[in-house]
């Protein structure tokens, strides 16, 4: 075979893998799942690697950088593919900092948790929002509030759950109890003693529905099959609470809701007791901000929330919703448009947006 023949078929080649079209973009999300190598020079890269493009004839494609060296190549001094790619550094510097908070009796200072990464302030501040979906703050305040939660299950009085969760005075926290746990502590830890909780469960097209209602606001839309099924998964939320059958005017309330299942177009305008992370809360309301008959993927809700590489954690906010259709996140569907996973059935799921297309 012709020299020019060859160089020309082991283009073609590398041409056909799609992995070429990764390095061509220099895509940085491609770095960890391959590394390339260069015959003429010798040295492997990283996909982004911003060294001048190699010619597609010369180039080859390893798994691992430890293949790549096994096949004579040496890693390359501008990518340093044999280092923790950026991601990954910032990954390990915002995991190291997680643990920080977690295991401080008081949370730290951002001056504090930045020191080990030799970052400023605000690019600290800026990385660790980008890999978590939170600030700092946010976060401490989160693990706070989960370490209160795991006292009052235990049973501890309030004020040591209070203290040994690292707040430092119990007014700091009752500011922010109400919002956080959806109850008073004490009602909390008696498992929502004294809460009162009214329930109804109807019919709609898409099945059964049971609607709830605390002082707050309504506190679950939950649709499925069996009705019993609904209402064990209630009780099984606040096991103590007071869970009273809704009377007529709060069978009106429900009759509301069903008709916008089966109406989009009429809306849905009630108070809504939220409750979940800071996360959580922050991505239900960029669902709630999404038009009916508009649909997005879970990557824009990370980039329209300032997390853009906390799609997984959006993913999970999503299937920890309690309140279908008030907090929309039938409208998340997958990047290629098809629909992902739904809490209550992706045919729900389907339905739900056909109606609201016709709308």
């Amino acid at each position: 075979m012709k020299t020019s023949d060859k160089h020309a078929s082991l283009a073609a080649t590398t041409q056909a893998d799609p992995r070429w079209a990764a390095v061509q973009a220099r895509d940085a999300r491609a770095d960890g799942t391959f590394f390339y190598s260069v015959r003429t020079t010798r040295v492997y890269c990283r996909p982004s690697c911003g060294a001048r493009p190699a010619r597609p004839e010369n180039v080859a494609f390893h798994d691992t950088a430890a293949a790549a060296e096994r096949a004579g190549f040496r890693p390359c001094k501008r990518c340093k593919p044999d280092q923790l790619s950026l991601p990954e550094q910032h990954a390990a510097m915002v995991t190291e900092a997680c643990r920080l908070i977690e295991n401080a009796e008081t949370p730290p200072t951002l001056e504090q948790l930045t020191k080990p990464s030799g970052l400023s302030p605000f690019h600290f501040h800026r990385v660790f929002k980008a890999v978590t979906g939170l600030t700092p703050k946010q976060y401490a305040t989160a693990h706070r509030a989960s370490r209160v939660r795991s006292e009052l299950d235990r049973g501890g009085s309030v004020t040591e759950a209070i203290f040994d969760a690292g707040y430092n005075a119990s007014s700091r926290f009752y500011e922010s109890s109400n919002q956080m746990l959806g109850m008073t502590p004490s009602s909390y830890r008696a498992g929502g003693v004294d809460h009162d909780i009214r329930f109804a469960i109807g019919e709609c097209s898409l099945g059964a529905i049971l609607v709830a209602q605390s002082g707050r606001g309504v506190c679950a839309i939950l649709f499925g099959d069996d009705p019993d099924a609904l209402a064990r998964d209630l009780q099984d939320r606040f096991p103590k609470a007071n869970l009273i059958g809704g009377d007529h005017a709060f069978e009106q309330l429900v009759a509301r809701v069903v008709g916008f299942v089966e109406a989009p177009a009429l809306g849905l305008d009630l108070p809504l007791d939220v409750r979940g992370t800071a996360f959580q809360q922050r991505v239900w309301q960029a669902l709630r901000d999404i038009p009916a008959g508009v649909t997005v993927s879970y990557s824009d809700i990370a980039r329209r929330i300032g997390s853009p590489k906390a799609v997984r954690a959006v993913a999970g906010a999503c299937a920890a919703n309690m309140l279908a259709v008030a907090i929309p996140c039938h409208r998340v569907v997958r990047n290629d448009g098809g629909l992902s996973g739904y809490r209550w059935g992706v045919e729900r799921k389907r339905v739900l947006l056909a109606r609201e297309a016709q709308a």
